[in-house]
């Protein structure tokens, strides 16, 4: 394995997408990460399908697409951590590794001898990273947690989507799982810290992360614009709260993106779309004057994009320096030279599906670089080379823990 991390060894013992997703970065920056998955049915979200990935004759296989979009560079190993022996095997393996994801229930673990402090008390350096709904503290913590309920609980979901009083409007959800990617973007980030910590005093600890504080953190200057007002803030649909002109227009024959962060831009929007008097109007001539007549200076510009194609918006904005884009479909965005030349679709051999169209990792290293090389795995793909190789088992133990249905 090449990549910045490829020292590091990493036990997932997490599902569906929060913490897998977390684990999927590890991988992505080279360390060995080996999943944990129940016997027979697995993570969760192989059941969240369809649609199914299909093999090389076009037959649909059981690997649902989105377990693929979360476990790509693992290696899954099925064990039963019901039983005494699977906790076992578990124990066996967190030995030997330098970093513990898990999601399950608070306490839930523990229960099976594989919490933090059972951990520590065999491997005192573990980094051991906890991903629940909650936290661990709180008078919450007990609750089950879900993606779509951060987003409620946490807040989005009252600034996103269309305006209250406009058809359409009332709280929306963000079209991706976000929290779930969020919370497993900071735990993603505590793990390398706790890691580095680690390097210097050789001490491990446990992380705590969680899906609302993550919401409650992703509400950004969301957030800073209720402390500083004591006003709850709005959905205002593709407009921004504090900067005008940044939203969607429609053109002639579409949309466009128009992103004028600073008044500098919004001059040279007026220079190419020829409404230098806009600029130079004190209702409209800065960012504050903007907001504060916010419908006006919006329905100027509506009248204004819609006299030209979204084509020859793009052309005239990008000479001008002045930032724009069309809003892609999914299809679209990976046909965009710039996401292809970036190498952010991939395709790996697949175990039953042949192979496999990924997303790539965003993150790009001048002397340690990411190599996308190991597929998402398919269900206990690797149980026998995990069990002989890392745990030293031998063939007759792999038959026996097999015959009793451990793995």
């Amino acid at each position: 394995m090449s990549g910045p991390l490829s020292h590091i060894k990493v036990l997932d013992l997490s599902r569906v997408l929060a913490a897998p997703w977390a684990a999927q970065n590890l991988a992505d920056l080279g360390a060995d990460v080996i999943k944990v998955e129940r016997p027979v049915k697995g993570d969760d979200s192989r059941a969240f399908a369809p649609p199914f990935l299909k093999d090389t004759e076009g037959n649909v296989t059981r690997e649902s697409a989105y377990y693929c979009a979360a476990n790509r560079g693992k290696r899954s190993i099925t064990v039963d951590l019901s039983k005494p022996e699977g906790q076992q095997l578990v124990r066996d393996l967190a030995r030997e590794v330098d970093v513990i994801l898990e999601n399950y229930k608070v306490g839930d673990l523990a229960r099976y001898g594989l919490g933090y402090e059972d951990i520590k008390a065999i491997n005192p350096a573990i980094i051991y990273c906890s991903v629940t709904g909650f936290g661990q503290t709180g008078p919450e913590k007990d609750r089950p947690g879900y993606d779509f309920m951060a987003q409620g609980m946490g807040g989005l979901m009252s600034v996103t989507g269309e305006r209250d009083d406009l058809p359409g409007g009332g709280p929306q959800r963000v079209g991706v799982p976000i929290i779930d990617l969020t919370t497993g973007m900071y735990a993603s980030i505590a793990i390398c810290a706790a890691l580095a910590n680690r390097a210097v005093t050789g001490k491990g600890q446990w992380i705590d992360v969680s899906l609302l504080d993550s919401c409650v953190a992703f509400l950004a200057n969301q957030a800073m614009n209720y402390f500083a007002t004591g006003e709850s803030p709005k959905a205002i649909g593709n407009a921004h709260p504090n900067i005008v002109p940044y939203q969607t227009f429609k053109t002639s024959d579409g949309a466009l993106i128009l992103a004028c962060g600073n008044d500098n831009l919004f001059n040279k929007f007026c220079e190419v779309a020829d409404c230098m008097h806009l600029a130079k109007d004190p209702l409209y001539s800065t960012n504050g004057a903007r907001v504060k007549n916010r419908e006006a200076i919006t329905a100027l510009l509506n009248e204004i994009f819609l006299t030209r194609t979204t084509r020859e918006w793009v052309k005239l904005l990008d000479q001008a320096g002045v930032a724009n884009g069309p809003i892609n479909t999914v299809a679209q965005v990976f046909e965009e030279p710039q996401v292809l030349a970036r190498g952010m679709k991939i395709e790996l051999p697949h175990a039953v599906a042949g192979k496999v169209s990924l997303v790539g990792s965003p993150m790009k290293f001048s002397e340690t670089p990411i190599v996308h090389e190991v597929p998402p795995p398919a269900l206990g793909q690797h149980t026998d080379e995990i069990l002989t190789k890392v745990l030293k088992k031998t063939t007759e133990q792999v038959a026996a823990l097999k015959a009793q249905g451990i793995v």
